[in-house]
């Protein structure tokens, strides 16, 4: 049943956790998720915190009456808390008695481990960017993990991050948001996130058939990266991007970057801007009717270039 309906591959090991597409039959983004395999025939279906209801709502509809699957809402018993940063092995290998070296528990896995007095699942995997753990806690426990964490999370710069961190890291990272740059009329290849999608598993899935098909053809829309020129220039989403003094676009969401030390946002651009490459394109953002300067990639940011 998760194959068809998921566009990437799902029958991998047990503990592997997948990044998925969930697609309509025109190949546009019903949902993005991530399918944690916790055993043969059980999954833990992973999405934002705002989708539950709508998701859970998407595989019941599509659930075929020769299919035994059961469906669980399990969100109000389940907290997760992103322990992310350069310190988090250190600070997990604190509290947990357990293994969790990069050899033990690999990228895009997840195990089972002591944390403090829980039980918790562990999970690398990072939303911001960078390294780090998701931990998938019972809610009568998460109080407790939450205090163990910080009480041995003394000079190791622990702190705890807002939403408008989380949002500005991930847009930084070049996280897409369903809702933001996802939705029923986006394809992957619009969005750039094939990553969540394998045209050629064996299993066939919904809108397969749509993303074969547009497969080599031009693009209505691409997304892009816009990074604002000025320090001083805050933008908070909506603002038209323009090339040339004319409108592509619009930012779908935008953040402050530490890394660009200005504006990071993520913009669909439309037309001819969609079909040719863009690695640090002139471009201005609309700002209560002044254009602002800003820049275009279709990667941020730049790949290094050795000296």
């Amino acid at each position: 049943m998760l194959q068809r309906l998921c566009a990437n591959e799902i029958d991998v090991p047990v503990g592997r956790m997948v990044y998925t597409a969930m697609l309509n039959e025109r190949g546009g983004f019903e949902t993005d998720v991530t399918v944690i395999r916790e055993g043969a025939a059980r999954f833990l279906v992973v999405t934002g915190s705002a989708q539950a209801m709508r998701d859970a709502d998407w595989i019941t509809r599509h659930l075929e009456a020769h299919e035994h699957a059961v469906l669980t809402d399990v969100s109000a018993m389940t907290c997760v808390l992103s322990l992310m940063g350069p310190n988090a092995r250190e600070l997990l290998g604190r509290v947990s008695p357990d293994d969790v070296s990069p050899a033990m528990l690999r990228f895009s896995h997840t195990k089972e481990v002591d944390l403090g007095l829980a039980r918790v699942r562990a999970a690398r995997m990072s939303y911001v960017g960078g390294p780090g753990f998701e931990l998938y806690v019972p809610v009568e426990m998460a109080r407790h993990v939450y205090l163990a964490l910080h009480s041995a999370g003394a000079g190791l710069g622990l702190v705890d991050a807002g939403y408008f961190a989380i949002d500005a890291l991930r847009i930084e990272a070049g996280r897409r948001a369903w809702g933001a740059e996802l939705g029923p009329d986006e394809t992957p290849f619009e969005a750039g996130l094939l990553v969540g999608v394998k045209l050629d598993k064996p299993a066939p899935f919904i809108g397969r058939a749509a993303l074969v098909k547009a497969q080599g053809q031009p693009l209505r829309k691409k997304l892009v990266t816009v990074v604002l020129d000025s320090a001083d220039v805050y933008a908070w989403g909506g603002e038209a991007v323009l090339i040339d003094g004319l409108p592509v676009g619009e930012l779908s969401s935008v953040g402050w970057s530490p890394k660009a030390g200005a504006c990071v946002g993520l913009s669909y651009v439309r037309g001819e801007a969609a079909l040719r490459p863009h690695a640090g394109t002139a471009v201005a953002v609309d700002l209560w009717g002044e254009p602002m300067p800003a820049r275009a990639w279709d990667a941020w940011p730049p790949p290094m270039i050795p000296a």
